[in-house]
């Protein structure tokens, strides 16, 4: 493995980062950041002005105008983006879009991609992915009590998905659902369908500690939505294995952005704790306060080693689903162990909004559940160690 970055992904990360210090950071106190996520007018600001600097939504393929960043490519520039938490907005980068685009990539036919891809590589649309209900599918997706019968000409879709994140905006969804009936009964299959559908319901916005993703988390439901045989994504009956290639890439890919985060935090707080004295001199002096700093060097470093070694695995070919395990885990507790850090350091300051850590602490604790709780994570890897196959 060769830890050099080529000179021309550097040359994309240092402009990633001029343009989130020059022009995304000043919109940070924005009204548009909202508890539930940007409006959809500060989003479409923050992605002209990348798009105006030749920026946005550098992974796409590049028959879509994107620059077909490798997995690495993009732990760099993701990284980068993310040094603001409105970065990988402004970047068309962020969840779940940047994961639907992945899945669309590797499983939709040639309609398909022109109809839904093409879409989302401008960086204009927004989508949302439902596959977690409220008492049904989750961490193990094979407990899906959304079904799919199949009519003349399509499906009818019906049931009730929670945390769909960004619904509310978004122009279509990809949706999981188990067939009713026929050859592949109780198989999951992944749909596609607009979302200006009355029989799509947005039955409720929820109250989430985090504040990151545009459109926030939403309950939704599907009322007998017809969806024709040509919006199948892929084959019937294949939706848990595509929900493998989207989900070990999109695991890492929130590693990546959120590194970046805490990056931010880290500068945060040692800038203060250099400049803030007490007892007679800087708090960097202290002991107490030098050794966070250290510890937060330390796991900020062995986060993004993870994030390599994962991301130059896929691009070798390999399916990462074990090592995207680890660094998921690895990463979401090591980068909130950063944050919590980052407020005790700054002390009364940490817990306002005068800075981005308050939003971070929140927003990070939050990646320890979704896209896998941590103890999902070990008890999958301590199978695999178990069978010999780690």
């Amino acid at each position: 493995m060769d830890f050099r970055i080529p000179d021309e992904l550097k040359t994309l990360s240092e402009q990633i980062g001029a343009f989130i210090r020059e022009e995304v950071i000043p919109r940070e106190q924005d009204a548009g950041w909202t508890d539930h996520g940007p409006t959809e007018d500060l989003r479409l600001t923050l992605v002209e002005m990348a798009r105006q600097r030749g920026l946005a939504v550098p992974h796409a393929p590049e028959d879509f105008g994107g620059r077909g960043l490798t997995h690495f490519g993009r732990a760099v520039a993701f990284e980068a983006a993310g040094y603001s938490m409105l970065g990988p907005i402004a970047l068309h980068c962020a969840a779940p879009d940047e994961g639907n685009m992945h899945l669309l990539d590797q499983v939709a036919d040639d309609d398909q991609r022109q109809r839904w891809l093409a879409r989302l590589a401008t960086g204009e649309a927004r989508s949302c992915f439902a596959m977690t209900e409220p008492f049904g599918a989750g961490s193990d997706p094979s407990l899906l009590e959304t079904t799919a019968e199949p009519i003349d000409g399509g499906f009818r879709i019906r049931g009730r998905k929670w945390l769909v994140t960004g619904a509310q905006g978004a122009q279509f969804v990809i949706v999981m659902a188990k067939m009713s009936a026929g050859e592949k009964t109780g198989e999951a299959t992944m749909f596609l369908a607009d979302m200006d559908q009355p029989e799509i319901v947005l039955e409720r916005r929820l109250e989430s500690m985090d504040s990151t993703f545009s459109g926030g988390h939403w309950v939704v439901r599907f009322d007998d939505v017809f969806v024709p045989e040509t919006d199948v994504l892929g084959a019937v009956g294949e939706g848990f294995r595509y929900a493998q290639v989207r989900l070990a890439p999109a695991r890492l890919t929130h590693c990546m952005r959120w590194l970046g985060a805490a990056v931010r935090a880290h500068d945060i707080a040692r800038d203060y704790a250099v400049k803030r004295t007490a007892f007679g001199k800087a708090l960097s002096e202290h002991e107490g306060v030098g050794f966070m700093l250290a510890d937060n060097d330390m796991d900020i470093y062995s986060a993004r080693l993870a994030i390599w070694h994962t991301a130059w695995l896929l691009d070798q070919g390999h399916r990462g689903n074990a090592e995207s395990s680890r660094a998921k885990v690895l990463c979401s507790e090591a980068l909130y162990r950063v944050a919590d850090r980052c407020v005790q350091i700054l002390g009364g300051l940490g817990l306002t909004r005068d800075t981005v850590v308050d939003r971070f602490f929140r927003d990070v604790r939050a990646f320890r559940i979704y896209d896998g709780p941590s103890e999902v994570h070990r008890w999958s890897l301590a199978r695999r160690i178990a069978a010999g196959r780690l």
